[in-house]
């Protein structure tokens, strides 16, 4: 009975122990995932203060380690867990870098991609790739290209998985740590062995493993070696051993060395950071002067506003007086119009006769087109008719009249 119950604890103890090594699987890979874009954004972080270090002394091309370490860096950092390419048949290709740069970096202005895309001597994705980091490092827009990948969040997504390093938060910082390249001047030859994409790149992480002692260290290198060479011996004695308050001058002489080397590491930050700290104010310098633009365009656009409605304004304040004098002149001859209406018609005619007359007599002081028209009426046979019965009505003196008259018998 023992046995059974030992062997149903042994095996309820087994099942819990496959959940919790599943579980344990996922936690490790979640940490081996976080200390890979640690250290590649550490590293990465450190070959930019070493290249800003090594421009102050000689010139970076494809033949400085430095730039060569870097270069591989960014590969790395631009390749952590990018998609493959998934092709008609299933199956899924490796994909460099270039093709998510190549779409991601299309926005950023007078860019380099169609230049590289049409070089001649390079034909591989991986070596284009290689030749767009040193085009832009030469033309100090490395920094603005990943800023404007990033942003792209869409793009981003489509070409990498996650827990990749332009996923993540560390995102935010390399393109911050890039932005101190643009004060180092690159030289490099598009057509040299560095642009050779059959190769991988290889990170060389010894120069940045060396073990710097503190100064409160109780013993040095040489001390410690000293004191092993001096055990492993059968002849040393506690009176050859020197007490180890008292230092010789080559002791003092490697504490001098390890200070100098601390100045000048807190010297060379000092520098990284005041031009990230010129680059910064030269940034917030050309904001102010872009907002001070757009105020004044606004208040230009404002008075012109302004100045609009009040012309409209006054256009509309001028046509409702046409429009009133108008309304008024109509109104008059309206008036005028029912006034000289005649209601008799015999009355009607000599009114006809007489206003002939009152225009004939009026033609030299009128010279309207109107009177015109209307004198020159007179002179038809109609008119002059008219005007005769007018004058025999009337009873002017007139002989021939009198003589021609059919109305008047001879005495």
């Amino acid at each position: 009975m023992a046995s059974r119950s030992l062997g149903g604890l042994g095996g309820s103890r087994g099942g819990g122990g496959g959940g919790g090594s599943g579980s344990g699987k996922k936690s490790l890979s979640a940490r081996n995932a976080a200390v890979e874009r640690r250290n590649l954004i550490t590293v990465c972080r450190f070959s930019v203060k070493t290249l800003i270090d090594r421009s102050c002394f000689e010139t970076i091309d494809d033949s400085s380690p430095e730039f060569n370490n870097f270069a591989a860096i960014l590969e790395q950092i631009l390749s952590h867990r990018l998609k493959g390419q998934v092709t008609w048949f299933g199956y899924e290709s490796p994909r460099s870098f270039w093709d998510y740069i190549r779409v991601a970096c299309r926005k950023v202005s007078q860019n380099c991609i169609c230049s590289i895309e049409n070089m001649e001597n390079i034909s591989s994705s991986r070596a284009k790739g290689r030749a767009w980091i040193r085009v832009a490092l030469m033309e100090k827009h490395l920094s603005e290209y990943i800023s404007t990948a990033l942003r792209d969040f869409k793009t981003t997504r489509r070409f990498y998985e996650d827990g990749a390093i332009v996923l993540g938060e560390e995102a935010n910082m390399l393109a911050g740590m890039l932005l101190g390249l643009n004060a180092i001047d690159f030289s490099f030859c598009l057509k040299g062995e560095g642009l050779d994409g059959n190769f991988p790149a290889v990170i060389d992480y010894t120069p940045y493993l060396k073990f710097t002692q503190s100064s409160d260290s109780i013993s040095s290198d040489e001390e410690e070696l000293r004191t092993l060479g001096s055990s492993d011996s059968e002849s040393s004695t506690p009176e050859n051993v020197r007490p180890p308050f008292i230092m010789d001058d080559n002791t003092w002489f490697n504490k001098f060395k390890r200070v100098k080397q601390k100045y000048q590491l807190t010297l060379e930050q000092k520098g990284y950071l005041e031009e990230l700290l010129r680059l910064r104010e030269n940034q917030l310098s050309e904001s102010v002067s872009q907002n001070k633009v757009l105020l004044q365009r606004i208040e230009d656009s404002d008075l012109a506003h302004k100045l609009e409605k009040e012309q409209l304004e006054y256009i509309i304040v001028e046509l409702q007086d046409q429009l009133k004098s108008h309304q008024s002149l109509d109104q008059f001859s309206g008036e005028a119009s029912l006034s000289q209406t005649p209601l008799d018609p015999g009355q009607s005619q000599e009114g006809d006769g007489k206003q002939d007359t009152l225009n004939l007599i009026t033609e030299g002081k009128e010279n309207t087109p109107s009177l015109l028209g209307l004198c020159g009426s007179l002179t038809s046979v109609a008119s002059y008719k008219s005007l005769t019965s007018l004058k025999s009505n009337d009873y002017l003196a007139s002989p021939t009249t009198e003589m021609t008259s059919p109305g008047l018998t001879p005495s």
